[in-house]
């Protein structure tokens, strides 16, 4: 088994997360994908904010898919078991399954981390096909083609998840973009290895690809795009059904279920369903207590910099989301980049894109109170940066 060619580490992950008091099961999405798989080539990409199911997803289908090992001990008992295409499909494939969010041991350049991606991968596939010669020193991609040249049927599914991780990082410049915007182009595009990918993250391709690098890629995107929406964050539905999970293992429930839609639920998929954050309400449930369980770290910080250096553009539309009304705006999910935000649509469309606020015909308001919180929070801290600067002698 290995790193990242047929490994187990997903098997693992999602088996525990199948165990947990508050598992959802979104196992259908993956009869959506079959025909995908079966058509061949075809490359998808689903971005959504922090906390939405993104890597659960990711290694629900890495570990169905893959012939690491048998999984049927997880799927029986999903509701995609019950599809009739369910063994035509179940642990028949070769995964590659690479986490773009993990950087190698004392990281400090781009060249480091995609050394080690590219390392690991090629020792996967050495140890997989022994008789193929293959040159460690050769592009990746180029390996694959000498093993595809020998063997016909090695063919791959990619599951590539927070792809866009690597640009939210300090020490990675604009060139080391361009190059990392051509790996992921030279070891997918056109290449008869590829049978599917499968490809997560949180801002949209459009942000990062304005030619021709990833235009390989369907994107589905929470406001822009309603397929797939039913599977990331939970409904209605699925927030009753773990609520009367909770009130059957609470002795003294503190939560009610009007308390879980005030603080949690506001999100809008493109098809005007209304969804939770998966994290908050499974946290609320496991802790009995309604808080902020959302996490202001890395790209949240930088939006809050450009809010305080264009609050004249955004302080009145800012005053009247936070009493509770919606306003009107523009959003480009391609402009919402926390990197050089310019105008006060950009700042409103990065927030959209990371969770922040939640966008409906045309305008734009706090989610529930859980977010409300982060904005009061992020108020106050402006409001206390200023008072410190005008006391400085």
């Amino acid at each position: 088994m290995g790193f990242y060619l047929n490994s187990r580490n997903a098997y693992t992950m999602y088996k525990k997360e199948t165990t947990q008091p508050y598992f959802v099961d979104k196992s259908k999405l993956l009869e959506e994908l079959f025909p995908l798989v079966r058509n061949g080539n075809n490359q998808i990409c689903i971005t959504r904010p922090r906390r939405f199911g993104k890597t659960v997803m990711a290694n629900m289908i890495s570990s169905f898919f893959s012939k690491a090992c048998d999984a049927d001990d997880i799927f029986k008992g999903l509701q995609i078991a019950k599809c009739e295409e369910y063994q035509q499909f179940h642990g028949k494939y070769s995964v590659i399954h690479i986490p773009f969010n993990k950087l190698p041991k004392n990281c400090n350049s781009y060249q480091d981390y995609i050394e080690r991606i590219e390392r690991l991968l090629i020792k996967d596939l050495m140890s997989e096909y022994p008789k193929v010669q293959i040159d460690e020193s050769e592009a990746v991609w180029d390996v694959l083609l000498s093993i595809y040249a020998i063997d016909d049927t090695a063919q791959f599914i990619f599951i590539l998840d927070e792809w866009d991780f690597i640009f939210h990082q300090d020490f990675v410049t604009n060139e080391d973009r361009k190059k990392y915007l051509s790996f992921l182009r030279d070891l997918l595009k056109d290449m008869p290895y590829v049978m599917f990918v499968y490809m997560t993250g949180i801002l949209p391709i459009a942000k990062y690809s304005s030619g021709s690098e990833l235009n390989m890629f369907v994107e589905f995107t929470m406001a822009k795009s309603p397929a797939f929406s039913d599977y990331f964050g939970f409904t209605e539905d699925e927030v009753t059904e773990l609520y009367n999970r909770y009130l059957t293992r609470c002795t003294k429930p503190h939560i009610t279920r009007d308390g879980l839609r005030l603080w949690y639920n506001g999100y809008h998929t493109a098809a005007g369903e209304r969804v939770y954050n998966p994290r908050s309400v499974v946290f609320a449930l496991l802790y009995d207590n309604l808080a902020n369980y959302w996490t202001s770290a890395g790209p949240y910080d930088e939006i809050y910099y450009y809010i305080e250096h264009n609050i004249n553009d955004v302080k009145d539309d800012l005053a009247l989301i936070v009493s509770g009304a919606s306003v009107p705006a523009k959003t480009q999910e391609y402009a919402a980049t926390s990197m050089n935000l310019q105008t006060k649509d950009e700042i409103f469309s990065a927030m959209v894109v990371y969770g922040f606020l939640s966008y409906e015909d045309g305008r734009i308001s706090i989610p529930n109170q859980e977010l409300m919180e982060q904005f009061v929070n992020m108020l106050q801290k402006q409001l206390s940066n200023k008072l410190k600067t005008k006391n400085m002698p």
